[in-house]
C-alpha cells in the first residue's frame, strides 16, 4: 500500500498536468496582451492575500523572472483580509507608492476566491484600467459565498482567470476519516505563473522587443547586470534591486 507521501506525489503530478492543459488557452490570450503591455515599459503587478502571498512572490524579484513584476505586500499577511475596506486602503497606499497606470495586468491571487482583500484590490485595479488576472480555484470561487458586499467572487470580477484546479480546502489526501492534508494551491499556482511568465517571455522574443529577464546575484556580474536592466523601472517596484 502506498504512504502518503507517494499517493501525494502522484496525485500532484496528475494535478500539475491537467491544470496546465486546462489553462492553456487562457495563457494563450494572455501572452501577447501582458506582453505588449510590459513592451511599452508596463508593470505586472501581483497580490496575494494570506498563504497566496507566497505563490505572488514566486514571480517578484527573482532570478530568471521578469524584472518587470512588482508585489502588493499584505503586512498583516492576511490576518485581516476580511475586514472591509481594508484592501482598498492597501492598493490604494500602493498606487500611491508605485502607481498603477492603465493597461498594465494585476494578478489577483485567492484560492478560495471569496475573502474581502484580494476582491476589493481586484475592483480598485479595475476601475483603473488594468486587465485583471485571477489565479483561483474555480470549485471553491464558484461555490463559496463572498464576505464582500458587492457579491462577486474573483473569478466573477477578474477579466481572465487561471484555475489551480484545486478542490474544496485544499487538500488531496485523507490521512485518517475526515481529516485530510496534502495542498496543491501554492505548487499548482507557482507552476501556473511561470507558465504565464515564459509564455511572455516566448512573445517578446517572438516580436524581437528585449526581455528583462534577472540574473541570479550569485553569478559573477549579476547585480550590475541587473541594475542595468531594472534601470528603467526606477521607483516602480516594490522589491529593489540591489
Amino acid at each position: 500500500m502506498p504512504s502518503l507521501s507517494e499517493t501525494y506525489s502522484a496525485r500532484a503530478h496528475e494535478l500539475l498536468v491537467h491544470a496546465e492543459k486546462k489553462n492553456a488557452a487562457a495563457i494563450a490570450r494572455l501572452a501577447p496582451l501582458i506582453g505588449a503591455s510590459v513592451a511599452r515599459g508596463g508593470v505586472i503587478h501581483a497580490f496575494g492575500s494570506g498563504h497566496s502571498d507566497c505563490i505572488a512572490r514566486e514571480i517578484i524579484g527573482r532570478a530568471g523572472g521578469l524584472v518587470c513584476v512588482s508585489g502588493l505586500i499584505d503586512p498583516t499577511a492576511g490576518f485581516i483580509e476580511n475586514h472591509v475596506g481594508y484592501g482598498t486602503s492597501l492598493v490604494e497606499r500602493y498606487d500611491r507608492q508605485y502607481q498603477l497606470l492603465p493597461g498594465e495586468t494585476f494578478i489577483v491571487i485567492s484560492n478560495s476566491g471569496k475573502n474581502s482583500a484580494p476582491l476589493e484590490v481586484a475592483l480598485y485595479a479595475k476601475q483603473k484600467g488594468l486587465h485583471v488576472v485571477g489565479l483561483t480555484a474555480l470549485a471553491m470561487s464558484t461555490t463559496a459565498k463572498t464576505v464582500h458586499p458587492g457579491g462577486k467572487n474573483l473569478h466573477a470580477i477578474a477579466d481572465e482567470t487561471l484555475d489551480n484546479c484545486g478542490v474544496p480546502g485544499d487538500t488531496l489526501i485523507e490521512v485518517t476519516p475526515g481529516v485530510f492534508s496534502g495542498p496543491t494551491s501554492t505548487l499548482v499556482g507557482a507552476m501556473l505563473l511561470n507558465l504565464l511568465m515564459l509564455s511572455v517571455i516566448d512573445w517578446l522574443k517572438a516580436n524581437g522587443h528585449p526581455i528583462p529577464v534577472l540574473r541570479s546575484q550569485n553569478l559573477p556580474g549579476a547585480i550590475e547586470f541587473n541594475r542595468t536592466v531594472g534601470e528603467k523601472y526606477k521607483g516602480r517596484l516594490s522589491r529593489q534591486l540591489a
